[in-house]
């Protein structure tokens, strides 16, 4: 990790000497160059979902071995960031600290005691492991500590190296699937969850009232925390996501306007003015979502709909947003190519990735996150392979 080191440091000098907000960036629809970014094997899948100020992408790719690591980019090169000691990872959100500090989820070598997939089942499989949050910094990955239960999941960083997330306590919560006869195993209540590291501290952050559970998906240097309250159900999604609610101080400071019958309501990303992009549960008897924009002053969230209004079965989520109110995200209908396309939100309309890379090769079938410098990541479709993309402004 010694080149890591290197290129954070050069990387870290150049954005703290030479960034410069380009005032009329809003103001314009950019045109991107697209750099595919290597797979830490050959032909095998990557995407990115995270990227900061300095470039560095965060995400996940398939080893050698077959399995999912998390793993970095920097200057086109690739990095393993490796396991807690089970066989996957996964940096899975925008995580946002422009330092070098990454956080993910991750298999253990511990056995799961409770049969549970928890919430990190869905993103990188159930093996029979614990999974845990973790923070990784200059080589080094630490583990997440949960509330007394087995498994954790953190999801954002900001610049003073606080890491949100949620974990499991002990209680046997009756509104998870697992204790009510449900199909599924999820049966530890989890609380979100506000950790610092460099202390191994770590802050409930609570529910709703009368909800039993909660989740933090993203955090500013504000301090202020964005996240879901509910009920547990299966630990993903659901009725875990009635709520959406913005804690600071460890309290909740307020809701974000919006409740849909079949929930699935989440704040993905926050910006530093507080603004948040995510998704809501169309309250359509379909039951999709629609990615949303919400900032602090709104009565309710902006709706952005999707890139093929006419299909009353496409759906969207917006995954990330920057500084500058711009956002990205994907959007499903049957009438894009693959079926899916990433999209830029920008002056109030949503626009096909697609439709702003030239001639570039390959198809774009997600966006995930975008930076102040306005470069995106995501994935692509490239002769067959998933392939991590870095696009670039080019004006």
């Amino acid at each position: 990790m010694s080149l890591l080191r290197s290129t954070l440091t050069v990387a870290l000098t150049l954005a703290c000497t030479s960034f410069a907000h380009d005032s009329d960036a809003a103001s314009r629809l950019p045109r991107y160059r697209v750099i595919d970014q290597p797979s830490l094997s050959p032909g095998g899948a990557s995407e990115g979902n995270s990227i900061n100020q300095i470039g560095l992408m965060a995400g996940t790719s398939t080893t050698a071995g077959g399995t999912t690591h998390a793993t970095a980019w920097l200057f086109n090169t690739v990095y393993d960031l490796n396991t807690l000691g089970g066989a996957s990872s996964a940096v899975l959100w925008p995580v946002k600290n422009d330092l070098g500090l990454i956080v993910g989820v991750s298999r253990t070598a511990d056995q799961e005691t409770l049969g549970e997939s928890f919430s990190c089942g869905a993103f990188i499989g159930t093996d029979g492991h614990t999974c845990r949050g973790f923070a990784w910094f200059l080589g080094e990955m630490q583990a997440m500590p949960t509330f007394g239960g087995e498994n954790s999941f953190a999801t954002s960083a900001n610049n003073f190296g606080q890491v949100v997330g949620w974990a499991e306590n002990k209680f046997h919560d009756p509104t998870c699937n697992g204790n009510n006869g449900g199909t599924g195993k999820q049966k530890l209540q989890f609380r979100a969850a506000l950790w610092q590291p460099l202390t191994n501290r770590m802050q409930e952050l609570p529910p709703v009232a009368g909800d039993s559970t909660s989740a933090a998906t993203a955090i500013n240097d504000r301090g202020l925390v964005a996240g879901i309250s509910g009920n547990c159900g299966s630990s993903v999604g659901s009725t875990s996501a009635n709520h959406m609610v913005i804690w600071q101080n460890g309290r909740i400071v307020r809701q974000i306007p919006y409740t849909a019958t079949n929930a699935w309501n989440t704040p993905m990303a926050m910006n530093q003015h507080g603004d948040v992009a995510g998704f809501v549960g169309d309250p359509n008897p379909n039951g999709f979502v629609l990615a949303f924009v919400w900032s602090p002053g709104d009565a309710a969230i902006t709706n952005l709909g999707t890139l093929t209004p006419d299909d009353d079965t496409a759906f969207s989520q917006a995954l990330g947003i920057n500084n500058r109110g711009q956002v990205v995200g994907i959007s499903v209908g049957g009438g894009l190519p693959l079926g899916s396309s990433g999209f830029l939100y920008q002056n109030g309309k949503m626009t096909n990735l697609q439709d702003l890379v030239g001639d570039y090769h390959g198809t774009i079938i997600d966006a995930q996150d975008i930076n102040d410098l306005g470069e995106i990541t995501g994935q692509a479709v490239v002769d067959g392979a998933y392939v991590n993309f870095l696009a670039v402004p080019v004006r």
